[in-house]
């Protein structure tokens, strides 16, 4: 039950980015559900074909729902959200937390190995994000300085290590939930980075 939530949740923030989005280029509702359902679902079927499995919102269609109901929440609340703290980061930090823990257990749960586990956490985490920005035409997340990919790195490796521990799911998924979200939080209020490569520094 906890990780369908996290993967509603998921779905719902990243949703609220698109939708965001959407309203910053002063776009139409087509448009919004449109932004909102591809972030929303976008990594999770990133995963799905990856591990070949059935894509998720094809077997449920409240996922897509979610996107709608999120598209409509957004196009009569944007400026409501907007006045709120840098929400469009916010909303992505708690998807990226919430998607790289059900992307790693959903890997784990049809026996793949943990390294594919970690892998399809990040790509869950990620990729809807990824084409929110890249169709937007914005600068993504991805390829800036600041603690990104790293803070769904830190999430789904976090998680597939503690179930190898033989912790309860319940903890091992708050845990490493926590520990995304206080990273990605960090670089979002803090700055905080990861050293970069430097050219020549090893010549």
């Amino acid at each position: 039950m906890l990780l369908q939530m996290l993967d509603y949740l998921g779905v719902a923030v990243f949703a609220v980015t698109g939708g965001i989005m959407a309203s910053r280029k002063q776009l139409d509702f087509i448009a919004f559900l449109f932004f909102a359902t591809l972030t929303g679902i976008g990594g999770g079927t990133l995963r799905d074909l990856l591990l070949g499995v059935p894509v998720f919102w094809v077997e449920n269609e409240t996922y897509l729902l979610v996107c709608l109901a999120i598209s409509v929440f957004v196009w009569f609340f944007a400026d409501w959200i907007e006045s709120l703290n840098k929400p469009l980061r916010w909303a992505d930090a708690v998807g990226i937390a919430a998607y790289s823990v059900m992307g790693a257990a959903k890997a784990l749960s049809v026996g793949d190995t943990i390294l594919v586990a970690v892998l399809m956490g990040v790509a869950t985490a990620t990729f809807g994000g990824v084409l929110r920005d890249t169709i937007a035409r914005e600068p993504s997340s991805i390829v800036k300085s600041e603690i990104y990919v790293s803070a769904a790195f830190a999430g789904a490796g976090s998680y597939v290590l503690l179930v190898q521990l033989d912790l309860p799911q319940v903890a091992c998924a708050l845990l490493a939930g926590a520990i995304a979200l206080v990273l990605r939080g960090g670089a979002i209020l803090r700055g905080w980075t990861l050293p970069g490569y430097r050219a020549g520094k090893n010549s």
